[in-house]
């Protein structure tokens, strides 16, 4: 069973097919507005040209990806290969096999009518696995290949694993890194597609206020530099000014550039610029011969983003909708 390739799968966001699952001895893929995949031809753009006739008002992203789950399901999934199903309900790691080919049967749930099915061979308590092992398999994907900790999981079905101790785990640190770096890949990426160009400003201006101070954001359009004008006192009279150069550009940001604000950064004043992006080593060293000029990169402003996230108006957070959670320590730490 070690050559045969090993999938995860999800029943739903509550687990509404887990019935389906552990009852009917069948995994099951949603989109039930696609009808029978095994009358479409076996290629993806065929599966893409059907997913965004079913679901018209689907974003375009998402199309590809739920395509290509229908097609693996239905065209890479084989007999004998093996299925993991994490259960939301009774809390256990479903191990089995792929017992036959597909088939289209929503009489068992409408919601639900692609299926395989499956024989299960063993179930084991999360609490039996690596962290590492639980991260591949909490996959945001409904279908999905296990590549990393599959040899784990076949231990599982010797009786031969046995999960380290959680201060002995070594892939405790990975998962906490890799659960911070998806999180970071995600506000990066909305913040460059959302808030792209002028309202970067508005969202920059309004940190600096949940940090403490006032600002006013220059009209868009030609504005020598100085897109937010920002001070500790309500009416601007109280130093330092802090003229800030906003750029939502996700490359490298330049000496010439920097040069350019603190050219109007005046005597008893403080320049910044924030960009999405880094700075050349140019631009660094131009800030430490310059105390009254700051530079904030892309992950520096994440940092900040993070840290203020809880007073952020509403209308940001719709922008980012992140949620507080807690992860391990890593044990270097």
């Amino acid at each position: 069973m070690s050559d045969q390739t090993m999938w995860g799968i999800r029943a739903g966001r509550r687990g509404e097919a887990d019935h389906i699952f552990l009852k009917e001895n069948s995994v099951a893929l949603g989109w039930d507005a696609v009808d029978e995949l095994s009358s479409l031809a076996a290629s993806r753009d065929t599966f893409k040209a059907a997913v965004s006739k079913a679901y018209p008002s689907m974003n375009s992203n998402a199309v590809p990806g739920t395509a290509g789950q229908l097609f693996r399901f239905l065209h890479e999934m084989q007999v004998g290969d093996t299925v993991l199903y994490p259960s939301k309900l009774d809390k256990l790691v479903h191990i089995g096999r792929v017992e036959g080919d597909y088939k289209y049967d929503p009489s068992l749930n409408k919601s639900f009518p692609h299926l395989r099915p499956i024989r299960w061979l063993e179930s084991a308590p999360r609490t039996s696995f690596s962290q590492g092992a639980l991260y591949e398999i909490g996959s945001a994907l409904t279908l999905f290949q296990v590549r990393n900790y599959a040899d784990e999981f076949r231990d599982t079905l010797q009786g031969t694993t046995t999960a380290p101790p959680v201060d002995e785990d070594d892939s405790v640190a990975p998962v906490v890194e890799d659960i911070e770096q998806s999180t970071r890949d995600f506000i990066s990426k909305a913040l460059s597609q959302e808030l792209k160009g002028h309202p970067l400003a508005h969202f920059v201006a309004h940190l600096l206020n949940v940090m403490g101070y006032h600002t006013r954001v220059s009209p868009e359009g030609p504005d020598s530099g100085i897109d937010i004008i920002a001070h500790p006192d309500e009416l601007g009279f109280k130093a330092p000014v802090i003229k800030v150069q906003v750029k939502s550009t996700e490359g490298k940001v330049g000496r010439p550039e920097v040069q350019a604000l603190f050219g109007s950064v005046g005597r008893g004043e403080h320049g910044l610029v924030v960009t999405l992006g880094r700075f050349a080593p140019p631009a660094k060293d131009f800030e430490r011969n310059n105390p009254n000029l700051r530079l904030i990169d892309g992950e520096e402003l994440m940092d900040l983003l993070l840290a203020h996230y809880d007073q952020f108006d509403p209308l940001y957070k719709g922008v980012l909708p992140l949620k507080k959670v807690y992860v391990p320590q890593s044990p270097t730490e």
